[in-house]
């Protein structure tokens, strides 16, 4: 029992030397192994080597954490949750509309116009169905877009929708609409792989519940759209879902196949989720628009898990009025709606704008960027604001890694993390791995630290109702998708290679509707997201 003890204790001080010690001696395999053995988790040698860069990274973000203080009522944000007032619901003018003879043409029409011409009998829904099951056919070996194509269930769904339809029984303006969903999200009798090869024939008996509404707006499901692996990047094991722009690319990640497939007319609309950046990265490379609600405005049941405390569920279309529409059928419903107009809400919005990162951005996007601050500084008067930044940014990444680890602790403790595509230091594998290096104390301070961060993000929008943001300014994916604030971001145009760029909108809590008829206005008058990827068209 005393050689037991004395092994512990050495073990014990072993561990906390490799944390704490950090200035006389960097990280070794050895040290690694030895801090495995407290909770009993045994990794190949080969993968403990691809986690060393990362947990000396966590180090470094421990250290620079420790720099700022913190004030003892400073609770973490480990119940962290978005309480709505708001009990409004948007209705929309209708989009009038001729049929198209073209049928490519139909296929990149929007979900206003589409619902046109369903509800007025111009075209049905199963011929809609069929169009897209067709372009899914002809263009996916292309692109990888589509993990579970559900034909035979769309074809079933479209069929009652034109019944329901004909009897006078019209549910509004997804009815009959055909769409994708990210393959993180649950269907009984089709797989749900989350991207990762280990779990492709994964079959899960649960509906989603953001499926049930779109089912009950009488929707059709097309089919489930790639995801990369286990929610990051654009690999899944079935390859690299590409970009329609320049099939040489990615689509970028998470939510790669349902941006893809929206931007080359293989969907009526999509469904994606976002943690870090999964619905607004995408969205931005496939030209595209991406609504990244409020935390906590869309259900994420029946959905794959990273992070319990970042996970948002969202829609991507080819513009974002469709986002608006699809969003008032997939929201948590008030208990006491009241109805408005979505084409009424006027002009009167208080603007700010990011003006430090417009001003330091040298990227492919800055030129188009300051073009669409032109055009609103010519409606609205553009007031300069700076988000927070005496925060410790570098240490926030191992919330969400930590979270996963926690989610995923059976899928590494069954060694499911050895079969996945990418195995380097990047990849998702070896992020889980890491996560088990997290001292607890660590992720609760990030979480006090981020609770700061909140309040005072929130306090800005005490003098504005809608901050325009570059897309990937700064830490802003990073800040608003820690504070669970909504951001849309729309196509502002093309850069020299023919490129698709963007441009965010961040919004209050609950006040998509605000964000989301601003870039209205925008795509209305520039019309850039009704340019088509030409080898698609």
């Amino acid at each position: 029992m005393k050689n037991k003890i004395t092994l512990y204790l050495f073990i014990l001080t072993v561990v906390l030397s490799s944390f704490y010690v950090i200035e006389k001696k960097s990280l070794t395999v050895k040290n690694i192994i030895s801090a495995l053995k407290v909770s009993g988790v045994v990794f190949p040698k080969k993968d403990i080597e691809t986690m060393l860069p990362y947990v000396e990274r966590n180090l470094d973000s421990y250290k620079e954490m420790r720099s700022y203080t913190l004030e003892n009522n400073v609770s973490p944000s480990l119940k962290f949750f978005v309480e709505s007032d708001n009990n409004n619901i948007y209705y929309f003018n209708p989009t009038q509309t001729a049929l198209p003879k073209n049928k490519e043409e139909i296929a990149f029409m929007t979900i206003g116009e589409l619902s046109y011409l369903i509800k007025n009998k111009k075209i049905t829904s199963v011929e809609l169905t069929n169009i897209y099951l067709d372009r899914i056919k002809k263009y996916d070996d292309t692109l990888s877009a589509v993990v579970t194509l559900t034909d035979s269930l769309a074809l079933e769904q479209a069929k009652i929708a034109d019944q329901e339809i004909a009897r006078g029984k019209y549910k509004g303006v997804l009815h009959g609409i055909p769409y994708g969903i990210k393959d993180l999200a649950s269907f009984p009798g089709y797989p749900t792989t989350w991207g990762a090869q280990p779990l492709k024939d994964q079959y899960l008996n649960e509906k989603a519940e953001v499926i049930k509404k779109l089912e009950n707006a009488g929707a059709v499901m097309l089919g489930k759209l790639s995801s990369g692996s286990l929610a990051r990047g654009d690999v899944w094991f079935g390859g690299k879902t590409k970009n329609p722009w320049d099939l040489s690319q990615g689509s970028s990640g998470s939510s790669a196949g349902s941006a893809s497939a929206v931007a080359a007319g293989l969907v009526g609309f999509a469904i994606g989720t976002e943690t870090l950046g999964s619905i607004i990265s995408p969205s931005t490379r496939c030209g595209v628009s991406g609504l990244r609600p409020t935390f906590g405005k869309i259900s994420t049941g029946g959905f794959m898990t990273l992070s319990w405390s970042m996970d948002k569920v969202g829609p991507i279309a080819r513009s974002a009025r469709d986002c608006a529409i699809i969003l008032e059928k997939i929201k948590n419903q008030p208990t006491t709606p009241n109805m408005l107009s979505f084409d009424n809400m006027g002009n009167k919005f208080k603007i700010g704008y990011l003006k430090e990162m417009f001003d330091k951005d040298t990227s492919r996007f800055s030129s188009n960027n300051n073009q669409t601050i032109s055009f609103f500084s010519k409606k609205y008067d553009l007031k300069p604001i700076f988000l927070p930044k005496e925060f410790p940014f570098q240490v926030f990444d191992i919330i969400l890694r930590s979270e996963a680890g926690a989610f995923f602790d059976d899928f590494l403790l069954q060694g499911l993390d050895s079969s996945m595509v990418e195995q380097g230091s990047r990849s998702r594998a070896n992020s889980l791995r890491q996560a088990r290096l997290i001292p607890a104390v660590e992720y609760i301070q990030a979480n006090r630290h981020r609770e700061k961060l909140i309040k005072e993000v929130t306090s800005l929008f005490k003098d504005f109702d809608i901050i325009i943001s570059p897309s990937f300014g700064g830490n802003q994916l990073l800040v608003t998708n820690l504070t669970g604030h909504p951001v849309v971001s729309i196509p502002n145009g093309f850069d020299h290679k023919g490129h698709p760029t963007s441009i965010s909108f961040i919004g209050n809590y609950n006040s998509e509707h605000k964000i989301l008829y601003f870039a209205d206005i925008y795509q209305k008058e520039t019309g850039h997201n009704k340019i088509n990827p030409p080898l698609f068209k």
